[in-house]
């Protein structure tokens, strides 16, 4: 008989025992033992070792039956995959534990409990294969919550030794070249958390679609998190900037609220079940953390990973009675920590087509191929390589076909659950969360799902053509700076892996109808708008103090996203740069717009700031600014201010900025002018007096000095950034600025699509060229 111990309590392991208690447990104990002092909870318990679980195999007599079943077995055959594991689960089922780890465990369950009637504890699986940096084991074995009895403990024991053997976790094994006879698996017996009362979910201390590190992603519902994991609600996210947290400051980058139309609780009474119960809209309809909670767990997010050494995936949950926050697990996170086994590739439709239903993007990848309508995962005996997976949701019995899948399409969950997690293992596209996947898509008809374009992904009628380019990246540096031209918020954090040395363009204006969609007059004058209109401001402004803080704030974090991922090099925000006809389109906007024959060269830039009709709206956007740079702490951000006419817009706009608190100089703000007009050229070195540099906008520069409207279809062969005339604008510009020592940079579209304009640019001494994100990487390679 081993003479190592049956039972261990958490704070008596560490890392070190991984083989005798499993990675779950060994992780409790690690973090209980070394991070107490830096508020780190960890609920307490005991881990029932592996030696015990292998003694409970030998002293029944089992080990060799179940080694036989394993051995002859094809895991890709569904129907035997099923016998076989109910076949082993049944034998543990039968067998007994001896009477002296009967009463050892009883010990140690009483003194948790403390002789306390109605203390409740969960029963965890700890297998030796498990939370590896190399693969998750996402819920391959199983868990019990709200035990309330030693008896039911002792039962629930024996069926995490049988969860070893489920189908789910066979076939994981299987696949990812683990040996059954070499895995050996732990219980962990910990006091329940009460979140029937509270919330929980899930964590991870970087973006877990992007591998984006200076962030903390955040999965929070109601009830248990057993929910949320399964992908059994739409929980609410949030992404905090991690750097600021060191600093206890809350910076969140974004925040959506999700449906959380039910919980997971524990139902009381004779029979001790888990329910699904209705949550009321008062509830539902309001985030389910607050402030505090946020900055809470982005710390221990943090601290986790920094005493880890490497990004996590974790468990958390809120206590109802005492609102205190708890881990439950932490483990390696597994995709972007080994992303050198996926190939990088950047995947394109190369055309659109009727979308069908959308939801909440898993990756950057675009998967296609016969649907396939599962309401179980009975129905999946047929279910052929390259079908594409639609369901409500998935758990752990799903992975014997998800690897199967070209796509995975859910109803329910959020970007942590456990479709999501398998898919970014598996590297194919999914899009969970779509609510009416399986109502929208025909079984059997062939779709397209991708996740190409941003956080929401579609799913589209057809097999569509698709793009598939290797994302190659050069060693050499380019001969100058070679910044991006962005302006969704959304898709910032996939622009952290592309070769750029800061933002040139942030385009304020996409923020704004993008993430607000509402004229900000009539944000302002909410009172007096129309009743549809005020109802709909009202609506979407419901979790902000008022209108302005909602378009203040989102704002803000918008332009904090981008900055984020442009840190700690530049980015460079213009100034919102609607026309007439686009402020018009924003709800509200046809209020207060006017009709312009060409809003091309109509109200529009420095003219619109400074007038008295759009000066409070303008404050607004000044507001976000200095909110995003002082209060959020991105210092890196500077300003840049379109379609200046004249020396008079530029002496006022910097006067109206100063007003607004956007001084030029002060905690070493930048105000770049768009050089974009041709008097801007022709007076460059009187317009250099108000600014500290040019960014060339050669779109509109073009247009003004060929009188080419780049609108008009009509004379559309006539617009070249390489005339004649523009490369004599741009060599204007560029010797301008180099003679009064300021900034010169190019934010236009003639480099993305140019190598020649971008090699007479550099020639003439241009500090930095702006491009696009899906030319920057080619761009890259042609000048290094």
């Amino acid at each position: 008989m081993s003479s190592k111990p049956l039972l261990k309590w958490f704070h008596e392991v560490s890392l070190l025992d991984h083989a005798l208690v499993g990675g779950k447990n060994s992780s409790l104990g690690e973090m209980l033992r070394s991070l107490k002092r830096a508020n780190v909870r960890v609920p307490n318990g005991f881990a029932v070792t592996t030696v015990a679980y292998e003694q409970f195999l030998q002293g029944n007599s089992i080990t060799h039956s179940i080694n036989e079943l394993l051995r002859k077995l094809n895991p890709d055959n569904l129907v035997e995959l099923t016998k076989t594991s109910k076949a082993i689960k049944e034998t543990i089922r039968q067998a007994s534990f001896d009477q002296a780890t009967i009463d050892l465990i009883r010990k140690y369950y009483h003194e948790l409990c403390d002789s306390q009637p109605e203390h409740r504890v969960a029963v965890r699986s700890s297998a030796s294969a498990e939370d590896l940096p190399n693969a998750s084991f996402a819920g391959q074995q199983d868990t019990y919550l709200h035990v309330a009895s030693f008896e039911d403990v002792l039962v629930r024991i024996k069926d995490v030794y049988g969860s070893l053997f489920g189908e789910r976790a066979i076939a994981y094994r299987t696949h990812n070249g683990f040996s059954h006879e070499n895995v050996s698996i732990s219980v962990g017996i910990q006091t329940m958390v009460n979140s029937d009362d509270g919330s929980s979910g899930v964590m991870f201390s970087l973006d877990p679609e992007t591998g984006f590190k200076d962030c903390v992603f955040i999965n929070s519902s109601y009830g248990l998190g057993e929910a949320v994991v399964s992908g059994a609600v739409n929980p609410d996210e949030f992404m905090i900037y991690k750097p600021a947290v060191s600093s206890n400051r809350l910076v969140v980058l974004n925040k959506k609220l999700g449906a959380k139309a039910k919980k997971l609780i524990y139902a009381k009474g004779e029979h001790r079940t888990l329910v699904e119960v209705a949550v009321p809209p008062s509830k539902s309809e309001n985030f389910s953390l607050t402030d505090a909670d946020l900055l809470e767990l982005a710390k221990c997010a943090q601290v986790i990973e920094q005493h880890y050494q490497r990004p996590m995936d974790i468990e958390w949950a809120k206590d109802g009675n005492t609102n205190q926050i708890f881990i439950l697990q932490a483990r390696p996170e597994t995709v972007h920590s080994n992303s050198k086994k996926l190939a990088d590739y950047v995947y394109g439709l190369e055309r659109d087509g009727h979308v069908l239903c959308e939801g909440r993007a898993v990756g950057k990848r675009i998967g296609q191929g016969r649907a396939r309508l599962l309401k179980d995962i009975n129905e999946a005996h047929d279910f052929k390589e390259g079908d594409v997976l639609v369901t409500d949701m998935t758990d752990p019995n799903w992975e014997p076909i998800m690897h199967k899948a070209a796509a995975i399409v859910t109803n329910r969950g959020g970007r942590t659950c456990h479709a999501a997690i398998i898919a970014r293992e598996l590297g194919i596209a999914a899009v969970v969360g779509c609510h009416d996947a399986t109502t929208k898509v025909a079984d059997l008809s062939n779709i397209t799902v991708s996740c190409a374009h941003g956080e929401t992904g579609h799913i589209f009628d057809g097999l569509l053509p698709i793009s598939k380019k290797p994302q190659l990246v050069s060693s050499k540096k380019a001969p100058v700076p070679l910044m991006l031209i962005a302006a969704n918020p959304g898709r910032a954090f996939s622009y952290q892996s592309l070769p750029h040395q800061g933002i040139g363009l942030a385009r304020l204006e996409f923020i704004i109808a993008n993430t607000i969609g509402i004229h900000p007059n009539a944000i302002l004058n909410c009172k007096d708008m129309p009743k549809d209109v005020s109802q709909a401001i009202l609506g979407r402004s419901k979790h902000f103090s008022s209108p302005t803080d909602f378009y203040v704030q989102t704002l803000a974090a918008g332009i904090a996203s981008l900055a984020a991922v442009a840190n700690p090099h530049p980015i460079i925000v213009r100034l919102s740069d609607f026309k007439t006809n686009e402020y018009e389109e924003l709800l509200g906007g046809h209020l207060f717009e006017k009709k312009e024959n060409n809003p091309m060269i109509g109200f529009r830039g420095a003219a619109r700031y400074i007038s008295p009709f759009f000066k409070e709206a303008f404050a607004l956007e000044c507001l976000a600014l200095k909110r995003a740079r002082n209060d959020f702490g991105f210092r890196n951000i500077e300003v840049m201010v379109p379609f200046v006419r004249t020396l008079h817009e530029a002496q006022s706009v910097i006067a109206e900025l100063e007003k607004n608190g956007l001084k030029r100089g002060v905690d070493g703000l930048r105000i770049i002018m768009m050089c974009e007009v041709p008097s801007n050229v022709i007076l460059a070195d009187r317009f250099l007096d108000y600014f500290d540099g040019f960014s060339i906008g050669s779109n509109d520069l073009t247009q003004l000095t060929l009188g080419v409207d780049r609108d008009s279809h009509l004379v559309a062969g006539q617009f070249s950034e390489s005339d004649e005339a523009m490369l004599t604008m741009l060599e204007l510009a560029i010797a301008a600025c180099k003679k009064r020592k300021k900034y010169i940079g190019i934010c236009g579209q003639g480099p993305s699509d140019d190598i020649k304009l971008a090699r007479f640019l550099i020639e003439k001494g241009i500090d930095s060229i702006s491009l696009t994100p899906d030319t920057i990487t080619e761009m890259h390679l042609a000048l290094s």
